[in-house]
């Protein structure tokens, strides 16, 4: 990415993409280009246009997240489902010491079960979920011992 000036801030990196990728990411700023919707028309991606600002809450709570084992730099992938699998990737600018989106497009349907089968891709929200139950679990596990 160029200028900083040319950017506009839409999230913060997840700390828990970490632990469930197995990768090693600052907490830092995600930002998208001002350029990123023509980006989308240039490579055909119009179906996302109309997503362009879900991008924070795809940042906040992505149904499933991943790496994308086709880019030589780690570049995560965050899927949402809306009436469209929307997905975003994000990289590291390693220059400006912040995380950007590349690229934004849909994904079929048929391409989830796939994804996740290959572990590419990982369900986020179950994790969580499933995390804070076991939490609550071992919580009462304790209070009850005490």
């Amino acid at each position: 990415m160029n200028d900083k000036e040319e950017l506009i801030k839409v999230g913060k990196y997840n700390l828990e993409f970490n632990d469930i990728l197995g990768i090693n990411i600052d907490e830092l700023e995600i930002f998208r280009s001002k350029g990123l919707p023509s980006h989308m028309v240039k490579r055909k991606h119009f179906k996302c246009l109309k997503y362009i600002d879900y991008i924070p809450d795809i940042i906040l709570d992505p149904d499933y997240i991943g790496i994308n084992p086709n880019e030589p730099e780690v570049s995560i992938e965050l899927v949402k489902r809306y009436t469209d699998n929307v997905m975003i990737g994000i990289k590291l600018d390693t220059d400006g010491n912040y995380l950007y989106v590349s690229t934004m497009h849909d994904v079929q349907e048929s391409k989830i079960p796939r994804r996740l089968h290959s572990g590419r891709l990982k369900e986020f929200s179950t994790l969580v979920q499933k995390d804070a139950a076991d939490d609550i679990e071992k919580f009462i596990d304790n209070t009850e011992k005490q």
